[in-house]
């Protein structure tokens, strides 16, 4: 990998900081655009004293993501948000910020540029999360078309707000749902192998204005995915079939939350499978071995184990 300055705009999350982790040991200077630089702070121990800087960036304030693009060879996008809170709507950051930080790019000078978007982006969906991801690729690629688009299925590992979010319902409640019976597919890719596909498509100038579709070697349906999480947690619960209708009353509730596990939105995606199109080109053609499930999730969810619904983690430990 050619060494390059490098800003990561969402670098901070859950994919960024294996992102940030690749490009600081291939040598690069990394410059973290995130929302709260104090928090940011843990990543700066990946790379040698300097080499990993943070900067306060808002997507929503173009003067701020055009002060993280100066001076960068690379830029990456990995900005997203799972449901909307006040400012931070998808449009707001999924659209209209890719936007900003593709224009910020091409007038920075940069030579690449990486968009995170999703598997299911679709300007035609019933989904407001979808149809942002397909507006910012769209953006992405008028104001920088020779950008990498990486479109992920759901992804996990240690940190992930997937399985984890299930094993924790798990804890809480002596049932589970399935909406409309869980036969959703799903096709889980890890996040290691997420962050080498975003590495992989700035080190390579073939994958210049190529979109990439990752995924794990195994679809599963959601019932296949809530039963495997239980399996591997230790714990058993009823899986209940419930229809999409009640459920987005429920999720209207839970909107109300701080952090809602689940929106009316989120069910509309759900109604649909979020796997690898055929004929999309996706990890194998970036060289990279998808991992499967069975690999890394027994080592997180196995801290679930012996918990009752409502036991605290804490006292399991104990």
């Amino acid at each position: 990998m050619a060494l390059a300055r490098v800003v990561v705009f969402g670098g901070s999350g859950f994919i960024g900081r294996y992102v940030v982790k690749r490009l600081a040991a291939a040598g690069h200077p990394v410059r973290v655009a995130c929302r709260d630089v104090e928090r940011a702070k843990f990543l700066k121990p990946m790379g040698a004293v300097g080499q990993v800087s943070t900067v306060l960036t808002n997507v929503r304030y173009p003067e701020t993501v055009a002060a993280a693009c100066e001076g960068m060879d690379w830029v990456v996008n990995l900005v997203g948000v799972l449901y909307e809170a006040g400012a931070q709507t998808f449009d707001a950051v999924q659209a209209e910020g890719a936007d900003c930080i593709a224009k910020a790019a091409a007038a920075a000078g940069a030579s690449k540029l990486v968009h995170l978007s999703a598997i299911g982006a679709d300007a035609d969906g019933d989904s407001l999360y979808a149809q942002s991801k397909a507006h910012g690729e769209a953006a992405v690629r008028h104001a920088f078309p020779s950008a990498t688009v990486i479109r992920p299925s759901v992804v996990f590992g240690p940190e992930d707000d997937f399985f984890n979010r299930f094993a924790e319902l798990s804890r809480l409640s002596p049932a589970l749902p399935l909406i409309d019976g869980g036969h959703t597919r799903m096709q889980p890719v890890y996040v290691g192998d997420v962050a080498d596909a975003i590495c992989k498509a700035l080190d390579d100038a073939g994958c210049a204005g190529q979109t990439y579709e990752l995924g794990g070697p195994r679809v599963m349906t959601m019932k296949e995915i809530m039963a495997y999480t239980l399996a591997e947690s230790g714990m058993k619960r009823l899986l209940l079939p419930l229809p999409s209708a009640i459920a987005a009353i429920k999720a209207r509730f839970l909107e109300l939350l701080p952090k809602p596990p689940l929106t009316r939105d989120q069910l509309k995606l759900l109604a649909r499978d979020n796997i690898v199109a055929d004929g999309a080109k996706g990890l194998a053609d970036l060289g990279i071995t998808p991992t499967p499930v069975e690999a890394v999730v027994p080592r997180y969810l196995g801290r679930f184990r012996g918990l009752q619904p409502g036991a605290s983690r804490a006292n399991a430990d104990a």
